[in-house]
């Protein structure tokens, strides 16, 4: 009889502390991000959710593909890269079930100057890099259509690409490459159009060095906010909703405008 007793209390035992080790694992979140700016804002959050007991570990990427595959394969419990389009474009082409759930920043995408120092100066047969991922490319065409040098087509809009130029006076040659390579295509080229993030990580401030930008209160500026994403059917947990009020502080407010200075800007 005492030994059954002893199973039942050494059972018991067991039971609570995998209870506890489950509510424990419950109060931690994974999130995937870029590593600059948004690893660096969740750096804030961080601080936030720590004080209302959730841990968060932040798992930085360099590409625009791996964080929406973990983040579908539950590797992640959200992540904050990307934008609207790009999240919808991802997840058609790739059948995923994501969702965004909270809009948190938005970067202008910039003209940066290389070989060439002005949009003026840009001589005939000018190289001119734009990323190759179809959302931001539709972006970089339509900021070079608007300092007038190329024409696309009309109802192209946020789907252009290089094929939907119908003028271009200076015979420009428009190259895609990746967004992680446009800074570093800076030497070679006349005028590279960069992504907020990849020009922060190459030490640029849209505000100061690019010679264009689209404007805060552009179309783009409204399309083109960073979200936070989730698998659909999360984005009523608790720890989530936690990170979101976390990100839309007035503290990680404060960090991004006075450690940005323009290159990230609130949305919230």
């Amino acid at each position: 009889m005492k030994r059954i007793v002893s199973i039942v209390v050494l059972l018991t035992v067991f039971t609570v502390l995998l209870s506890g080790c489950a509510a424990k694992e419950d109060k931690k979140l994974v999130v995937g991000a870029s590593v600059t700016p948004h690893a660096e804002i969740l750096g804030i959050a961080k601080e936030i959710l720590s004080e209302k007991g959730y841990e968060l570990e932040i798992v930085e990427y360099s590409d625009y593909v791996q964080p929406n595959l973990a983040l579908d394969a539950g590797d992640l419990d959200a992540n904050y890269f990307q934008h609207q389009p790009y999240l919808d474009q991802f997840s058609e082409e790739r059948g995923l079930d994501l969702k965004s759930v909270a809009i948190i920043h938005y970067e202008p995408i910039g003209i940066y100057p290389g070989k060439t120092a002005s949009i003026d100066a840009l001589p005939d047969g000018a190289q001119i890099t734009v990323p190759n991922d179809a959302t931001n490319e539709a972006r970089a065409l339509l900021l070079l259509e608007a300092q007038g040098l190329i024409t696309i087509a009309d109802g192209a809009g946020l789907d252009a690409t290089i094929n939907d130029i119908v003028e271009n006076p200076k015979n420009l040659e428009i190259v895609e490459i990746e967004a992680a390579q446009l800074a570093r295509s800076l030497e070679d080229v006349d005028l590279a159009v960069i992504n907020g993030n990849v020009a922060i990580q190459a030490g640029l401030n849209v505000a100061t060095d690019s010679i264009a930008f689209e404007e805060k209160d552009s179309v783009a500026a409204e399309t083109y906010g960073n979200i936070i994403a989730v698998k659909s059917g999360d984005e009523d947990r608790d720890d989530i909703k936690a990170l979101i009020e976390a990100l839309k502080s007035d503290k990680v407010r404060d960090f991004i405008n006075d450690t940005y200075e323009g290159a990230v800007v609130p949305k919230f």
